[in-house]
Formats: structure tokens, sequence, C-alpha cells
């Protein structure tokens, strides 16, 4: 088992435990290395970090950033980040400032299908309101009985031509790699899996595409071992890794208890050949230096 896990959310954006219940959970679990990667939003980490200090956990500032490319839908997870990089805070701050309009259309079009009530039920369920988004209004259908489980309420629901379903234009590709790079940071592709350009004879020529674009924009890691991933695509995504001189990542991408692929501190290790992300800042370890804090305040 990997004692890392470098994604997974708190009740800052859609997790079901705060940011300290996260860290105590994963440090029960053996976990030794967290990152806490909150959807378009940072306010969790200081709490994180402080919670991972008093369980001796080494604790990595992390986020996931919401990306529009081309006409995908993706998430960029940026490692060993500086919270205090000004590009990067007001970034997150306009990606934030979409999602209320966003949600209100998805329960207008959740209404015209018959389920009332969407939007003041999904808020009940976010405790932070600028990240309001699909996982809370899930919870809200699982609460009404539409749907057994959150994982049936996105592919019944909330997915492209589903009723709740709403297209948003997100963050660009560059601008997310840009803000990570910039604070000193690290850049991953999210479970690539997830992606339909990434399925078998559904466009992997197009996976190709975005990871040569998001390696020349400065990208330099892939997710391998995550919590949505099969053991196949562990090995899959490893040779892709390699193909693209990428480090691989892993994060079991948990959400909460009931509610995740996988728990912390259970992810298996890496294919034999992978090379870990975590050489990023073993060999470079400029993101925590004084020196490269200040050159970055200075931008």
């Amino acid at each position: 088992m990997l004692d890392y896990d470098l994604h997974c959310h708190s009740t800052v954006s859609d997790g079901l435990l705060s940011p300290t219940e996260l860290v105590a959970r994963a440090a029960e679990r053996g976990v030794k290395f967290l990152a806490l990667t909150d959807h378009d939003d940072l306010s969790g980490l200081a709490e994180a970090a402080a919670a991972a200090a008093q369980h001796g956990m080494q604790f990595i500032n992390g986020v996931e950033i919401s990306v529009t490319w081309r006409s995908y839908t993706l998430h960029i997870i940026g490692l060993c980040i500086d919270p205090n990089y000004k590009p990067l805070a007001e970034g997150l701050h306009n990606i934030r400032s979409g999602r209320g309009a966003r949600a209100q259309l998805m329960a207008e079009s959740l209404a015209r299908s018959g389920i009332s009530g969407a939007l003041a039920g999904a808020y009940q369920y976010a405790d932070n309101d600028g990240i309001i988004g699909r996982t809370h209004f899930a919870r809200f259908l699982v609460e009404k009985g539409y749907c057994k489980d959150v994982r049936s309420v996105f592919k019944n629901y909330l997915v492209k031509d589903k009723p709740g379903y709403v297209p948003h234009q997100w963050a660009s590709l560059p601008d997310a790699v840009s803000w990570i790079c910039g604070s000193g940071g690290v850049a991953v592709l999210a479970h690539p899996g997830r992606y339909t350009l990434a399925r078998k004879g559904m466009g992997q020529k197009t996976l190709r595409e975005l990871l040569r674009e998001f390696i020349d924009l400065g990208g330099q890691g892939i997710e391998v071992v995550c919590g949505s991933h099969t053991p196949e695509q562990y090995a899959e995504f490893a040779r892709y890794a390699n193909e693209f001189n990428l480090l691989a990542s892993c994060g079991s991408d948990f959400h909460g208890p009931g509610e995740s692929y996988r728990d912390l501190g259970r992810l298996p290790d890496f294919p034999l050949d992978c090379r870990p992300i975590w050489l990023a800042w073993e060999t470079d370890p400029s993101p925590a230096t004084e020196q490269g804090k200040a050159e970055r305040a200075n931008r």
C-alpha cells in the first residue's frame, strides 16, 4: 500500500469531512503524506496543515482546478502550491464566481423534469456556498429518493444529455497550469480514466493531443493510481506516463465514507516502472523555500 494520498476533498468543496476530520481519518489509515485538493478553493489548507502537524503527517498544499479544454471538462491538480500566490487565488475566485449561476440553471433544468426545490436542497449540503456543485445536487436527489446513491444520480441526471446537466466554461488549460506552476507547484492531470477522450475506441488520439499540450504548458504529472481507476487502468496510464515522460501521481479522490471509490490509505502500489510525482519536490525544493515565496510575491 502507498502511504501517500495526493487527491482528496473536505467540506470546503464537496467532501463530507472537515479538513481536521479528513486528516485524522487519513492518519488512522496509515497515510504519512497527504495533499488536500479541494475544488477551486484553498481555504481549507491552513486548517488541514495544522491538523497534519498534530498527527506527525507531512502535509502538501493542493487544489483541484476545473478546466475546459476543447469541449471537455477536465480537472488539473496542483501540488506543492503556494496559496498566497496572487494569480492563483484570483483565478480560483473567478471560477467560484460562476458556480452560483450554473447551480441556478441546473435547478431550473431539474424543475422542468419534475424535480422541484433542488437549488435550496443542494445548498443545504454545501458548507461553502461558493463551491456549490453537482455533488451537492446529487446528495439532495438521493435524500429525495430519486436514486440510491450519488454515483447513480450522476449517471442518470448530471452528465451530458441528462436533465440536470448544464455546460459551463471553466478555466482554460493554459491558465490553470500557469497558476499552478507560477505558484511553485506541480501540475497533474487528475483521474484520466474518467474522461471519454481516454476511453478505448473513443479518441485516445485526443488524449495524446491533450498530454502534449499539457506538457508544453509545463504539466509534469498524471494520476496513475486513483480511486476510480481499475488495475488495468493503473497499467494503462503508467504506460502513458512513461511514453510522455510524466511523473506518476496517486490519490483516492476521497469525498467521504460511503461516497468514495476508495478510502484514504487504501491505494495500491504503483506499477514497477513508474517514477513517482514526489520526485518533483524532493529534487527541487524551491516551492517551499523562502526565496521562492519572495520571488512569487513580487510577480
